[in-house]
């Protein structure tokens, strides 16, 4: 949803409690974000996994990670995320009403995602084999022990793995998401066509940050929008 004129009013507001490095810095990370792939992490119980996939998605440009909770709360490790949760959006499923993986799977395909479930099975599809830029890609990954919920591997559109050549069956899950986007955000990067956030998106994103940025920032927007009411 865009941006209201009275929030673009306190977007420039903010701008000047910023300095242009600052600011400069931001249009950068904001000029590598994307939405054309996106993690879903279902029950992860470590919270230092979890918070560690969170880190690798946003140090890898990606603004969306959604967080399956059926069995398991999903917990913040502060040590590990190293504040990266600051700068990406954590959608969370966690009603007890119903089956949190199919209304994430359900959100996803109406935003237009394939749905891809990890999977340890050599017969699924190799990471290296997916072209990012055919078609959005939700990578699903699943909890320490006992992987995706046969749910997940049933209602996913297709099952893949990531190739491993040693006497170990499986990597640990943070390594898993790491070796998945250093594969697929390359080739991305490399395809023609934008797969970048949309001028609209990229608004809407920058007020988010330059609330964080801006020291008192809660205080300062009361404070405007008194003046401006």
């Amino acid at each position: 949803m865009p941006l209201s004129q009275q929030e673009r009013d306190l977007l420039q507001y903010f701008s000047k409690y910023l300095t242009d490095h600052r600011k400069a810095y931001a249009e950068k990370v904001l000029a590598q974000r994307t939405r054309q792939v996106t993690v879903v992490l279902e029950d992860i119980y470590q919270s230092q996994n979890a918070s560690a996939v969170v880190r690798t998605c946003e140090c890898m440009g990606l603004q969306d990670i959604h967080i399956i909770e059926n069995t398991t709360q999903y917990e913040i490790n502060r040590y590990v995320m190293k504040g990266s949760n600051k700068w990406v959006n954590l959608i969370r499923y966690n009603d007890r009403t119903r089956n949190n993986t199919a209304a994430c799977f359900e959100r996803l395909r109406k935003a237009g995602y394939v749905i891809y479930a990890t999977s340890p099975e050599t017969s699924s599809i190799s990471i290296h084999d997916l072209n990012p830029s055919e078609n959005k890609m939700a990578l699903v990954f699943g909890n320490e022990l006992e992987g995706l919920s046969d749910y997940a591997i049933q209602q996913a559109d297709y099952r893949i793995h990531v190739p491993m050549y040693g006497f170990t069956e499986s990597l640990n899950i943070s390594a898993t998401v790491a070796a998945s986007l250093a594969v697929l955000i390359p080739k991305l990067k490399s395809a023609a066509g934008d797969f970048h956030l949309s001028e609209e998106e990229k608004e809407v994103l920058r007020l988010v940050w330059y609330r964080k940025m801006v020291r008192r920032s809660a205080i300062m927007e009361k404070q405007f929008l008194k003046m401006n009411a």
